[in-house]
């Protein structure tokens, strides 16, 4: 398909026109409905992998728009006892830009595949996949991990302790630690959690106020379209058919509101692709939350995490009275 050509897809105007906050996606304004299955009133994003031209105007974006979110470590670091949780500090290497860190919550994925017989250079925007029924958020002991009514999924800083059990659950190894932040100092430095996970958020507070995610306004090529997941789903068969491609997202960890189209299948991209700490793979992945066992465990640690969450929120805000004071 061309670049000239139309996409069969939501457009970043007719989100701006309010058809977002009509359909009652903005965070908060979310209404249940029996009708729908899980996920469908989600708002989701699709990525058109054929139209990245690795420019890196969304990283710029997204690192201008959240840098305020940015994490600013005291040091030097408590030492942790037993050293289990290893120091992970990203504070001196803040412009790494081609892998996740606590300071890039986006990059530019690269594969040389052939396409047509031809050699072609792929260039794939990686960030959190914000997963219909996300672990990170489930199975977070301390309740710092949440899921938004539209779907997005983010982390408290304020409460979270580092623990990195969101990371460890993740199939696409999203969240990442940096040390030296968070309520851990103010709780068990010595003996807790190890500073505080980041990934994107997907610019909530920008959605909630009718706005579109940073990266998506930045990018020249609309490569990425938003809207209800149902619609994207559509959008990304039809899209897929024109082009004789691929999906990704729609099944991958029971659905994400993260889906891609490429022009090549994704086990092609994925021998492509570098992939490792930070770099995210394209496999397939099952239903993780479908597992009884990883059930239970929610289950359980429902009470445990509202009680930690509550505990977090109380000192947070003790924290700010005094450093008002």
């Amino acid at each position: 398909m061309s670049r000239g050509s139309k996409r069969p897809t939501l457009s970043r105007r007719a989100f701006l026109k309010g058809g977002l906050a009509a359909a009652g996606l903005v965070a908060g304004a979310g209404t249940a409905n029996a009708a729908l299955t899980p996920g469908d009133d989600h708002l989701a994003t699709l990525i058109d992998i054929s139209r990245c031209i690795g420019c890196g105007e969304c990283v710029a974006a997204c690192r201008e728009a959240n840098r305020s979110e940015y994490p600013q470590p005291k040091k030097p670091f408590p030492k942790m006892y037993p050293p289990r949780a290893k120091v992970a500090d990203w504070s001196d290497k803040q412009a790494v830009d081609d892998r996740l860190t606590p300071y890039n919550w986006l990059y530019i994925q690269q594969a040389t595949i052939t396409v047509a017989g031809e050699e072609r250079d792929l260039t794939i925007p990686r960030r959190c996949m914000h997963c219909v029924n996300p672990p990170c958020v489930k199975l977070c002991p301390w309740g710092s991990a949440k899921q938004l009514e539209n779907g997005i999924s983010r982390i408290d800083s304020e409460i979270c302790l580092g623990g990195s059990k969101c990371n460890k659950v993740c199939p696409w190894d999203i969240p990442q630690r940096q040390t030296g932040v968070g309520l851990y100092l103010d709780l068990l430095p010595n003996f807790a959690g190890n500073g505080v996970m980041y990934k994107c958020h997907r610019c909530h507070a920008r959605v909630a106020a009718g706005e579109l995610p940073a990266c998506i306004e930045a990018c020249p090529e609309d490569v990425q379209t938003i809207g209800p997941r149902r619609e994207i789903i559509a959008a990304a068969h039809e899209l897929a058919k024109a082009v004789g491609g691929y999906v990704y997202g729609e099944a991958e960890n029971g659905g994400t509101n993260t889906l891609y189209v490429s022009p090549v299948p994704f086990e092609t991209l994925r021998e492509a692709i570098e992939t490792g700490p930070g770099q995210p793979d394209l496999q397939p992945v099952k239903d993780t939350m479908a597992q009884a066992n990883q059930l239970i465990s929610a289950m359980v640690m429902a009470p445990i995490a509202g009680a930690a969450a509550a505990i977090g929120k109380f000192y947070a805000a003790t924290r700010s009275s005094q450093e008002e004071g």
